[in-house]
């Protein structure tokens, strides 16, 4: 059996295929969703199913990044969209690092206190702030009317500062260091991090990712809770939540695996999934089918579009400098997207809070087009036409690599 499939080949570069190509030994299985492109030790949109190992570069830095939906009760019609943002973006802290602007509780705060993983109960007075924070980057909370003119919340983050510490301490303790320590990470291209998974190192890697998995979720539920707040309402009509970088224990072809999906999602036959496309088209909820190819795929979708574009060549290259007391970006060259002529097309479209040149729509694939490339895999339930972004700006200092 190969033990490689690509979805849409003609949507991915070769660095991708090359890199998928670079996290597979003679037992393991992957894939390539057609959202795919290059990135740090795995690309994203691959998914890994291997025998004996876990993969720390094939879940990544945002330990359990994912997408949350819900529908509301509420007809978009009936709300005032610019409003709404404007709350969502003074109540919801958007950006690396950033405290929560209301902090809240939750019982996975418990949990860390008392991890399995003890070097995670150190990191409690990091992941306290944070929750129920979004980020920066390509992470958004998002307003959506649907076909029948409801309104729908979508949120995409992961475990913040408290996956990422989680991460760079494992990268630590595979180059025999201290989990405190610094570690020396190599280029995009280098092999990717493995553990056994009957190792002590293995265990720990598991259950700590298994918590920042616990930590993201609880996330996107409080934030998805305050929107409703905001929106003064607290029914749900429906409901799609989950991670797309992760591992799991599965069986496939009749042999259990642990397969690790970066960027790309669990689609096994009924299960539902959230997609989003950009701040101005279409995006969807889907659900997984039972097909061959479903099965070739490790029942795994795309979680996006996919970029086609560089932050960098988007934005233009920046030099982070310290000012009063934070990082503000100075140009060193000018990007390809003239984000005032995107703002200006989607004036009147789609009510924009923060955001850049580097998430504009140019910088990412046809959703559409994408989303044909997996075939007989999903069905599209709903399709979601953008009304509110809100991202962080592109004057946050992002650190991070995925």
């Amino acid at each position: 059996m190969e033990n490689l499939t690509i979805f849409g080949k003609d949507l991915i570069d070769e660095n991708s295929i090359e890199q998928i190509r670079n996290c597979l030994g003679e037992e393991d299985i992957g894939v390539l969703t057609a959202d795919a492109h290059y990135g740090y030790g795995h690309p994203i949109g691959g998914a890994v199913a291997y025998k004996n190992h876990i993969s720390l570069s094939g879940v990544g830095f945002d330990i359990a990044c994912g997408n949350k939906a819900v529908r509301t009760d509420l007809k978009a019609a009936d709300i005032k969209v610019d409003k709404v943002m404007d709350e969502i973006y003074r109540r919801i802290s958007f950006g690396i690092g950033r405290p929560n602007n209301e902090p809240v509780d939750h019982p996975v705060l418990e949990k860390i206190k008392t991890a399995d993983f003890s070097p995670q109960r150190k990191m409690i007075d990091l992941a306290a702030p944070q929750l129920g924070t979004v980020g920066s980057g390509n992470h958004f909370v998002d307003l959506f009317e649907d076909e029948e003119g409801f309104l729908w919340i979508g949120v995409h983050f992961g475990s913040r500062g408290f996956g990422h510490k989680t991460t760079t301490g494992f990268i630590a303790l595979s180059q025999g260091l201290q989990f405190g320590d610094k570690a020396k990470e190599g280029p995009m291209n280098s092999k990717p991090i493995l553990f056994d998974i009957n190792s002590t190192l293995g265990q720990d890697y598991i259950a700590a990712m298994s918590l920042a998995g616990e930590y993201a979720y609880a996330g996107r539920d409080l934030v998805v809770e305050k929107v409703l707040e905001i929106l003064g309402t607290d029914t749900v009509t429906f409901e799609v939540h989950n991670h797309h970088n992760f591992a799991w224990l599965e069986e496939h072809f009749g042999e259990k695996y642990w397969v690790v999906r970066k960027g790309c999602t669990p689609a096994f036959p009924d299960q539902l999934g959230f997609i989003g496309a950009n701040m101005e088209d279409t995006s969807v909820i889907i659900k997984g089918k039972d097909s061959d190819l479903s099965k070739k795929g490790l029942y795994s979708t795309v979680h996006g579009a996919g970029r086609t574009m560089s932050r960098t060549k988007a934005a233009g290259k920046k030099k982070w400098v310290k000012k009063k007391g934070r990082k503000v970006p100075t140009f060193v060259s000018k990007g390809l997207v003239d984000f005032d002529a995107v703002k200006e097309r989607l004036n009147n479209k789609v009510s924009l809070r923060g955001s850049g040149p580097d998430e504009a729509p140019e910088c990412y694939k046809n959703l559409d087009k994408v989303l044909e490339r997996q075939g007989e895999t999903i069905e599209v339930l709903h399709r979601l036409k953008p009304i509110g972004v809100a991202m962080a700006g592109s004057d946050v200092f992002d650190p991070y690599k995925d």
